[in-house]
């Protein structure tokens, strides 16, 4: 490995201000504290600071020399409505919150890489940290953007970065294309009519039809998509009835469905819609179909995702990075950004868990679990990638970001 040398020194620090933060989890656009220690350190470091953009959104602003390119690195900053089940002294204050997706760490690594470039300018051009909220369901990266992040603060190249258990600790992977999933749900009601269960002739039962329709929307994936589309189509609810001896008025379908590219989505949601009204149909019921898109695909650019493996093979090596990581079905809201501008978003490997300290909990050290815990000799490692993109794309004399 190449890290940055002064960002080695620095570590102790950044595990501090990591530790700190995730001992203190606050939600989706309730990031109020988290957002006063970003803004507090970037002002102590002499980098100004833009905040209230997706409420509780903060932006640095480093600018050197005179050239007009520029380039934007994202952390996000929320944490998740679960209980941790660590029990040690930095696990978190706030019952039933917890930094369950290391959002601590993406925070802490953008904070290291803006302490090193305020005080090391070895650029030319303007970089804008961009420390996001309301990553886990809220969409804080499209609120930013209404709220004008692109107009105020435009940028040629947005970055974006991710810890990923199970891949090897300081290690990265990555895709050109798409790599991750776009996120929908859907809530689908069926209307029957309700009859006492030992007299079934005389209602229309609605949980036989929402069986029906449940089966009939595997076809959807199986026979109608291309078969080298990757989708899933997930019922992960069903909700009917009171009672042993009723037949109830209604039945209600609940899932999601990840796809990535709009295309499938397209074709899926028309044909769920389809689907679920004519077998309604026939048997004499209705529905009430919803479909809320959340997520878009994350489609990596591929002149930038190429600029940026290069930047990570300056840092831990060619061998230490993966450039043909399966892309998963889990979503991101740095999607949207990617809609907007090109760029490229990466996996750092969190490793299986071994970096934990003791009073960790006994479950698996995995995102969104009770006993997750960022890995903090991740911090100079992605910090230094930081520094790399930022020194690669903005060199002095160079022409493109």
């Amino acid at each position: 490995m190449r890290l940055v040398e002064p960002i080695l020194a620095f570590q102790s620090e950044l595990e501090t201000i990591r530790r700190d933060i995730h001992a203190h989890p606050e939600l989706s656009y309730q990031e109020q504290r988290t957002a006063d220690v970003v803004a507090a350190r970037l002002t102590e470091w002499g980098i100004p600071v833009v905040r209230g953009l997706g409420v509780t959104g903060v932006v640095g602003i480093i600018k050197n020399g005179s050239s007009e390119r520029a380039i934007g690195l994202r952390a996000d900053m929320d944490a998740l409505p679960m209980q941790e089940l660590n029990t040690f002294e930095h696990a978190s204050r706030n019952p039933g919150k917890m930094h369950a997706c290391g959002h601590d760490g993406h925070t802490t690594m953008l904070l290291g890489a803006a302490h090193y470039l305020s005080q090391n300018r070895n650029f030319d051009g303007t970089v804008y940290l961009i420390f996001q909220p309301a990553e886990e369901g809220g969409a804080g990266a499209r609120r930013m953007m209404e709220d004008g992040l692109f107009d105020q603060f435009p940028m040629d190249a947005v970055y974006g970065l991710h810890n990923w258990p199970g891949i090897k600790a300081g290690t990265f992977a990555v895709t050109a294309g798409p790599m991750m999933a776009s996120s929908n749900e859907f809530r689908v009601t069926v209307k029957g009519k309700g009859a006492h269960a030992a007299q079934p002739h005389r209602g229309i039962d609605p949980v036989m039809v929402a069986v029906q329709i449940a089966q009939a929307w595997q076809t959807i994936i199986s026979r109608e998509k291309n078969p080298l589309d990757s989708a899933v189509l997930s019922i992960t609810q069903i909700h009917a009835g009171s009672a042993t001896n009723v037949i109830p008025n209604e039945a209600e379908l609940v899932g999601t469905v990840r796809t990535f590219s709009t295309g499938v989505l397209d074709l899926i949601e028309r044909r769920m819609s389809e689907i679920a009204g004519g077998v309604a149909g026939g048997f004499g019921a209705a529905v009430d179909f919803k479909f809320k898109r959340n997520y878009p695909p994350l489609v990596n650019d591929k002149d930038k995702t190429a600029f940026a493996i290069e930047a990570m093979r300056a840092v831990v090596g060619a061998d230490s990075v993966d450039i043909n990581v399966e892309p998963t079905m889990g979503a991101e809201d740095f999607a949207f950004m990617l809609q907007a501008k090109p760029g490229c978003y990466v996996f750092l490997g969190n490793g299986d868990g071994e970096h934990r300290i003791g009073g960790h909990g006994l479950g698996p050290c995995q995102l969104h679990n009770g006993s997750y815990d960022f890995n903090d000799q991740l911090l100079p490692i992605g910090a230094s990638y930081w520094v790399r993109l930022v020194e690669m794309s903005l060199a002095v004399g160079g022409t493109s970001a």
